[in-house]
């Protein structure tokens, strides 16, 4: 078997022009040479995989030819390299210093390449100060880093600095593309694509990825069996999860969330993709901006399509929940659930329903057993059985069962009420002012069981002894679970019935109307299921002259225990007390 020599080694770049995303840095080191303006020290700097060696090579090569490399002559006498990070110590930049005062026996320069020169000690780099400083001038030094940060600031006011980029994706993927050319390999344009992206700007990491790839597909690559063997997800999956999202389809949304995750991945790595595929549906939205997409061009078509059927809002939102769960994930207990809330939310953002939706609303699960949201196979028996217990048509039960059925679906998660901007003359000083107490609580109530009819609820008429009866049931309830506070508080007024359904209370102060309200959602709750009518309404008022038959001076409440027992007189007189 031949030896394989991979692409990283068998492609690497033998003159300027095969250098890849650098011609700025190339093309100032051609002119140098021609024009014999070269510094004496160099310093290469940038990301791993980008070319700093190959040029220091390929610059070494051609001082000594005089701007063209010439087969037939050899300099390789005259290049040094040295790797600092195994030669960091002070006695090998000495051993170095030794060497750079023999002149060279072909050519005119000896070159000297020390690679990961930031290794180097700081004893080491205060040695190699003075000879940096004024070398021989047959003696050209090339540094190259990727910590440039790490050098002392002494060395880099010595050098001339070029800072080498990230290899563009486009650029990675034409580069690509001839290499699988010359190879005979059948690639697709998202799979180079997708190998472009992975290497994350490093020329040498796209062509070990290629490498791999190859040896898993053979001689054609496709986008799927570069997603499988990368390990990455395919852009078909957040389209997928976005025309979810889209049509408000939670439970299908769910089951895709598990499916990623039984294919190994990091719930972490799927809303962090989400996120950015939501970028790129805005960045789609206008032709100007289309141009940041890093895809390729049937992708682009795919997400300016996706990007028609979303708003600026839409997307807004979206992003802030995405973002906001990618940076809870680490510090979350239990991850999974927080990306499925997450997802929850997302799906809830466009959803028009019965109730005004808050910043966290999340659509309850009765909505999606009453309508027509399609459903994975797994609950197709649930739903049968949930339409049966919720149609208004099944005969077979009474009224009342029915009832206590509806009543155990799942209610809706505690909202606050956007309120909507209003000229600057109307607006409420405070958002906690008894009107926004009162309009919050009149919302939970109409979103008690958002997902029946109304109108198909009971409406029986009842008596007031029949509202006494429940009433003191509640209360002796309250008792029972040691809330006498509250119980205390609704034996002030006795209800009384007006009309039909509204229920009428008078409080002495605003105190007892404002606690009332608190609870008033569980109270009419229970009225309701009591006296099978559910269209019961409460009309809480406050009634200055109760306040003055609860009011007592300390005089007036004397005089009554003193009624009730003499003897306080004495105690008061005995130790001389006062009121």
């Amino acid at each position: 078997m031949e030896n394989f020599i991979v692409s990283a080694l068998k492609y690497r770049p033998q003159s300027f022009k095969d250098v890849v995303g650098q011609s700025a840095i190339t093309t100032t080191l051609e002119k140098a040479i021609k024009d014999n303006h070269l510094a004496q020290a160099l310093l290469f700097t940038g990301p791993r995989g980008v070319g700093k060696t190959t040029c220091a090579r390929i610059l070494a090569k051609m001082i000594n030819s005089q701007g063209e490399i010439d087969t037939n002559e050899d300099y390789a006498f005259n290049i040094f390299e040295l790797d600092a990070a195994s030669n960091n110590s002070v006695d090998d930049i000495r051993n170095l210093t030794d060497q750079v005062r023999i002149p060279p026996q072909i050519g005119a320069y000896k070159v000297y390449i020390i690679d990961e020169v930031h290794m180097l000690s700081t004893n080491a780099f205060n040695a190699f100060l003075k000879t940096l400083e004024e070398p021989p001038k047959h003696c050209i030094f090339i540094l190259a880093t990727t910590e440039k940060h790490k050098i002392i600031p002494t060395i880099l006011s010595r050098c001339q600095i070029f800072d080498f980029k990230r290899i563009t994706v486009a650029d990675a993927k034409n580069y690509l593309k001839l290499i699988a050319k010359e190879q005979g390999v059948e690639a697709d344009e998202d799979a180079l694509h997708i190998i472009a992206q992975k290497s994350d700007g490093a020329m040498r990491d796209a062509l070990s990825i290629f490498d791999r790839v190859v040896s898993f597909s053979g001689a054609k690559l496709t986008r799927q069996a570069v997603a499988e063997n990368l390990n990455v997800l395919d852009y078909d999956v957040f389209f997928k999860a976005t025309d979810l999202i889209l049509n408000n389809n939670i439970p299908a949304l769910l089951i895709l969330f598990n499916k990623v995750l039984s294919k190994g991945f990091e719930g972490q790595h799927f809303i962090s993709g989400l996120a950015s595929h939501f970028r790129d549906l805005f960045v789609s939205k206008t032709p100007e901006t289309l141009e940041l997409l890093e895809t390729g061009p049937t992708v682009n078509e795919k997400y300016k399509l996706q990007s028609e059927k979303t708003t600026d809002s839409f997307l807004r939102e979206a992003l802030s929940h995405a973002n906001t769960c990618d940076l809870n994930y680490r510090s979350s207990r239990n991850q999974r659930l927080l990306v499925e809330i997450c997802l929850m939310k997302l799906a809830s953002i466009n959803f028009d329903g019965e109730k005004k939706k808050a910043l966290n609303f999340i659509i309850p699960a009765a909505y999606f057993v009453k309508s027509n949201v399609a459903t994975p196979a797994a609950a197709v028996q649930d739903h049968e059985l949930s339409k049966q217990t919720y149609s208004p048509d099944n005969k077979s039960e009474t009224p009342k069962e029915s009832i206590e059925n509806t009543t155990k679906a799942p209610p809706p998660p505690k909202t606050t009420v956007k309120t909507p901007l209003m000229p600057i003359g109307n607006r409420q000083s405070s958002g906690l002012s008894l009107k926004s107490i009162q309009r919050k609580k009149d919302h939970q109530i109409r979103q008690m069981d958002v997902a029946i009819n109304q109108e198909d609820l009971p409406k029986d008429t009842f008596s007031q002894a029949q509202l006494i009866a429940s009433w003191d049931s509640y209360v002796e309830s309250l008792e029972a679970k040691g809330r006498y506070n509250l119980a205390a508080i609704l034996k002030i007024d006795i209800p009384k019935l007006k009309d039909e359904s509204l229920i009428t209370l008078e409080f002495p102060n605003s105190t007892n109307k404002i606690e009332v309200e608190r609870q008033q959602t569980e109270l009419l709750q229970f009225l309701r299921k009591s006296l099978n009518n559910f269209d019961i309404k409460l009309d809480i008022t406050v009634n200055e002259s109760m306040e003055k038959e609860f009011a007592y001076t300390a005089e007036e409440k004397f005089a009554k225990l003193k009624a009730k027992n003499p003897a306080i007189e004495n105690l008061k007189k005995t130790f001389n007390l006062d009121l």
